[in-house]
């Protein structure tokens, strides 16, 4: 079985993630969503939310699973059973950090990296982009799925 994951924080999810998921479920037998519990920064949502948000915005694809981790991502990669990650690249400056990750990551345990160029459409996008924008009262509804737009705006608005 062909297994990736395609790991991050989706503080929150993107149509830019999306993309990349759906595009690897095509290539792969599975994909694993691997989101990053890191205690030292402190989220827009809980991990949990942010499961929660994926599961329901991944649920058309029948190869799609999501799942949280800690530590190492290769750690994770060998206790799912994926030999490959993927990787959206935005820009230049996203290849450079990700080619330094990957090579470590295939010194360490193995792991291959795919780099997948984003779609146009979400060169531009970020999580972090997203949140100042909805943290603003700025239309986000472009560039995140409904449910994250509303739990972004439940979030991050406060009552005038």
């Amino acid at each position: 079985m062909r297994r990736a994951v395609c790991p991050g924080s989706f503080d929150p999810v993107t149509n830019g993630h999306l993309d990349i998921i759906g595009r690897a479920s095509r290539l792969f037998d599975e994909v694993i969503v691997g989101v990053l519990i890191n205690q030292s920064k402190t989220g827009v949502f809980t991990v949990e939310e942010r499961i929660g948000m994926l599961r329901e915005v991944t649920a058309s694809y029948d190869n799609v699973r999501v799942e949280s981790f800690r530590g190492l991502l290769v750690d994770f990669c060998r206790a799912q059973q994926a030999t490959v990650l993927i990787k959206g690249i935005r820009a230049v400056s996203d290849f450079d950090y990700e080619l330094q990750m990957a090579q470590m990551n295939i010194g360490l345990a193995g792991v291959e990296t795919l780099f997948m160029p984003t779609n146009p459409l979400y060169s531009f996008l970020s999580s972090s982009l997203v949140k100042d924008v909805a943290k603003w009262g700025g239309d986000v509804s472009p560039h995140v799925p409904d449910l994250v737009r509303e739990a972004l705006r439940a979030r991050l608005t406060s009552p005038s």
